[in-house]
């Protein structure tokens, strides 16, 4: 079996199943994380090189006071209690976004969980927090800019290549696979540039209930997709 290279999820669908069951919203985001660690582990034992998950957006910082804490709460307790396991599987832990949002004593926490594993090398997990991808590209676009005014760059030079340099995710490749659970179909301003010929997979479940059954699933008819990037296939057209 082809195993993509990077994949991509949007982990949606926490509080509507919290709801569905008759628990706290919290308790949805506490049974999500759980998600996350079998899902990452799975990850892990088949080799998949990028994982990148969106953990919060620039747009959850709408939410109501109490429920941005509780999720600021979880994500500390989250990077404390799985450092052993990304050190034991030795995958290296990335965050992209705006960390400048974060309370401070948890973007050091980040932070150092990030310089903790930067020698582990079998798996990058990507946290995906206070991001967004409009904002990530109008941060690219002001440095893009800075150059060009300092004389670092010429912007006759620019080109996809170049502009991706300036992008969060300039150490990874662009992703194989998308994800959304929870059955919205819609993007929802996450790696906007990266997925321009991502595969992208809608499932019905909620987060909290995503399977190790749901992602084989997906692995599968990802095999049967024909990725041609524009050209032309030559199963379609024989020569």
């Amino acid at each position: 079996m082809e195993i993509p290279e990077h994949i991509a999820i949007i982990m949606d669908g926490n509080g509507r199943w919290a709801r569905q069951n008759g628990l706290p919203r919290f308790a949805g985001h506490q049974e999500g994380v759980n998600t996350v660690r079998r899902i990452v582990r799975e990850c892990s034992r088949l080799q998949i090189r990028y994982l990148t998950l969106y953990a919060f957006s620039s747009e959850n910082w709408h939410r109501p006071e109490q429920e941005v804490q509780a999720l600021m709460s979880l994500l500390d307790t989250y990077l404390a209690s799985e450092i052993s396991l990304l050190q034991q599987n030795d995958i290296r832990l990335n965050v992209i976004g705006d960390l400048t949002r974060l309370p401070t004593h948890l973007r050091e926490k980040v932070e150092d969980k990030v310089r903790q594993t930067r020698g582990n090398s079998s798996m990058t997990l990507t946290l995906a927090l206070s991001y967004g991808a409009r904002d990530e590209m109008l941060r690219a676009v002001r440095s893009v800019c800075t150059d060009a005014v300092a004389g670092v760059i010429d912007p006759a030079d620019l080109d996809e290549r170049m502009f991706s340099t300036y992008l969060d995710t300039v150490a990874m490749p662009d992703p194989d696979i998308l994800i959304r659970t929870s059955g919205e179909q819609r993007i929802s301003n996450f790696l906007l540039w990266q997925i321009a010929y991502t595969e992208l997979f809608f499932c019905p479940c909620f987060w909290p209930e995503f399977g190790l059954d749901h992602l084989d699933s997906i692995l599968k008819e990802y095999q049967n997709r024909c990725r041609r990037f524009g050209r032309v296939s030559n199963e379609t057209f024989p020569q």
